[in-house]
């Protein structure tokens, strides 16, 4: 499901869309704990949309705009790169070898 296709939603049809979406995840999971799904990733595509929905609900919900929404965004992504640099080596680990 396309984010286009799920800002045009009113309120009820998106709360309708995430139970109809958790209730088919749940029969999914249960039936792979039996046999062997068909289409196995399925399941990934429907947590994927459930949380796409539930997102564009707490957009809505906060009052956010999706430009704002994306604004807001922007620095946890720069500070989750900041963490993921690798540190400069301290005269410490030079010494030790590592």
């Amino acid at each position: 499901m396309k984010a286009d296709e799920i800002r045009s939603l009113d309120e009820k049809e998106l709360t309708a869309r995430i139970a109809e979406l958790e209730e088919e995840r749940f029969r999914l999971k249960f039936r792979s704990a039996s046999e062997a799904l068909e289409e196995p990733l399925r399941l990934r595509s429907i947590r994927k949309d459930i949380a796409r929905l539930q997102t564009v609900r707490r957009e809505r919900a906060l009052g956010l705009s999706r430009e704002t929404a994306a604004a807001v965004k922007a620095p946890a992504k720069k500070a989750a790169a900041r963490k993921a640099a690798p540190k400069k080596a301290t005269k410490a680990t030079k010494a030790s070898g590592r």
